[in-house]
């Protein structure tokens, strides 16, 4: 005897079978032709060798900056001393100015003399001790980069463009300029027109 919660078997196998799919699909897998795997490789390739370029780049951006900072801790050693020395070239042309103005012979000039001399050869081992260079031109080819011309004169037998006098010599730190030697510089010698030769009338 059936009872009201049992389902009846032709219910339950049409259920069954509504339940079932309606048609199979079946998944096929898309194999890449050789024309796709070439493409494939290509834009591989051509990926890495931009990723490349980038990493030669960067470290070629590291190389610079790298060099560029050895030379400015570089420099900033080899010049640390400019702007003191830039100071200490006006005391020395003082004493060269004194020892030049030094005229007589008493005891007392005698002994400035000396002294002034002394001070003036330990200024410049000191400044050889720290590489500062005196440029003292005299009878050298005029160079702007490294003198300042204040007149030029016309010298007799001087060749021109050259340096004739140092009115106050220039120095360089470590291959740069601290100061530039002022100068006379030699000019060409102006001819004078001669005269001209007096015309026979009767030839």
């Amino acid at each position: 005897m059936s009872t009201d919660q049992e389902a009846p078997e032709s219910q339950v196998k049409s259920e069954t079978i509504d339940e079932q799919p309606q048609g199979h699909t079946e998944l096929v897998e898309h194999e890449p032709t050789i024309e796709e795997l070439q493409q494939a490789l290509a834009q591989a390739e051509q990926k890495a060798l931009e990723n490349w370029d980038k990493a030669v780049r960067a470290q070629a951006e590291m190389e610079n900056i790298k060099r560029r900072t050895q030379k400015d801790l570089e420099d900033a050693h080899k010049y640390a001393l400019t702007n003191f020395a830039k100071e200490l070239l006006p005391v020395l042309d003082s004493l060269v100015l004194g020892l030049q103005a030094a005229a007589g012979e008493t005891e007392e000039v005698k002994k400035f003399r000396e002294g002034s001399e002394l001070t003036i050869k330990q200024f410049e081992s000191v400044f050889t001790k720290f590489k500062i260079e005196q440029i003292d031109p005299i009878g050298q080819p005029f160079n702007a980069e490294l003198h300042q011309a204040m007149a030029m004169q016309a010298v007799e037998g001087a060749t021109p463009n050259t340096v004739i006098n140092v009115f106050q010599k220039g120095y360089m730190l470590n291959g740069r300029l601290l100061r530039p030697a002022m100068v006379l510089v030699a000019k060409a010698v102006e001819k004078k027109p001669t005269d001209l030769p007096t015309i026979d009338e009767q030839a």
